[in-house]
This record gives C-alpha cells, structure tokens and sequence, in this order.
C-alpha cells in the first residue's frame, strides 16, 4: 500500500514538473516569437504572443504550432508615403512551422482583424483637387481630403471641409481600399454650381501588412474602418 502511494506521489510530482517545464518552455518561446516579429519587419512594435498548444515541448519538438495568436494596439500601417495607426489588431495563425531556434516561422493558414479610426483614413486619401473637378469653387483648400464617418451598415458618409458630400460604400481588393460612389448635393453642388457632380473615386494602398498577412475586405465600424486579413503559406519570421 506504501509502495503504491509513494509511485503515486512520485508521478503527481514528475507530472507537476513536466507542466512546470512545458509552461517555462511556452514562455521563453512566446517572447521568442515576439522579438524576431519586430526584428524582420512584419510588426512595428513587440506583440503579445500566446501559443495555445498544449502540451508544447511535443510540438516543440516536431517543429509546428497549431494554434498561435497574435494582437498589438497602435501598430502602424501606410501606403509607403503616409503611416497611419491600426487599432485593436489581433491574429490566429495555424499550421506554424518554425526552426529550431525560432529565427524563421511560416504559417499554413492565418486570419485577423484590425481597425483604422476615421480620422487617420483621411490621412491615406487624395486632396479635393484630385477628387471634384469643381473643388476650385467650393470654400474649401485644395488640399482638403475627404473625410469619412460611419453612415450605417455598409456605409460611409463623406465631407469636404464643411460640406456634406452624402453617403457611399468603401471596399477592397487585394491590399487596395477604395471610397466610392459620393456626388455633390445640396449646399455643396449650390455652392460649387454644378448639379450631382460626382466624386471620383478615392484609393489607397497598403504594404506590409502585419505578421505577413494580406488585406481580404473592409468593413465600416462606428470607430472606424475595421479590415480583415487573411493569409495561406506566408512567411510570418524570416
């Protein structure tokens, strides 16, 4: 009966060691992934970084995580002339294969989330000049962007200064987002003479993208812009 409860004992203790060392093991590696994130470019700051394999060293081991996730606030993402912050980014990534020192990781499958706020998106947008051939009579600078604000479920409202240009829609494809769909009405097209001058369309374009991933839709969110990113077979360190 002794012999029986001290193996019992003594497996209880191996077990707590062995989840002692699988968790120590979860950590460095977290804080791994992290530093080389910042280090080859694909996140411009530290993120935190969670690895939901359990138990790890088995995965450790033979190379591949199934479940890593990744978030960050205050990211910055632009479109190689302005830089803009992303909000809220979180990402879950599948199907990670790294070396054995974690200086190199691709990734089979990962999605994610983020959000520009509305103030910044006019930052990434064109002038009025380059919008309204009639943006010379409005009481507006030519270098005015267009400014956007939540106008309801798949919708965006837009302005020029003070005046309301209405509502249009905003979507993406590749890592292009396009604004469109907007005209002059009301006070603006009485003050600039015409009658439902359209807006040309507004695009921007961004580059590297976080942890690798590529832009897949644009969603308009009372906060802000919100986008989704997917990614197969990417290159996430290295």
């Amino acid at each position: 009966m002794r012999g029986w409860l001290k193996a019992t004992i003594g497996l209880v203790v191996l077990s707590g060691l062995l989840v002692g060392a699988d968790r120590i093991a979860v950590g460095v590696a977290e804080d791994k992934v992290a530093e080389q994130l910042v280090k080859s470019g694909r996140m411009s700051q530290r993120p935190d970084v969670s690895i939901g394999d359990v138990p790890f060293l088995t995965d450790l081991l033979s190379k591949e995580v199934d479940d890593l996730r990744i978030s960050a606030d205050g990211l910055t993402v632009g479109d190689g002339t302005h830089q803009v912050a992303l909000h809220s980014f979180k990402a879950r990534l599948s199907g990670v294969t790294v070396s054995n020192s974690l200086t190199s990781a691709k990734v089979a499958k990962g999605s994610g989330s983020g959000l520009i706020s509305y103030a910044d998106l006019a930052q990434l947008l064109p002038p009025a000049s380059q919008m309204v051939p009639a943006a010379g009579r409005l009481p507006v600078s030519a270098n005015t962007r267009l400014s956007l604000s939540y106008g309801g479920p798949g919708k965006i409202k837009a302005a020029l200064g003070p005046l309301a240009v209405g509502e249009g829609s905003v979507h993406s494809e590749g890592n292009t987002v396009t604004a469109d769909g907007f005209q002059l009405t009301g006070v603006a097209a009485m003050v600039a003479g015409v009658t439902n001058q359209k807006v040309d369309p507004v695009s921007f374009t961004l580059d590297r993208l976080p942890a690798g991933l590529k832009l897949s839709g644009v969603t308009p969110q009372e906060e802000g812009l919100q986008l989704s990113f997917q990614g197969d077979g990417v290159t996430l360190i290295g």
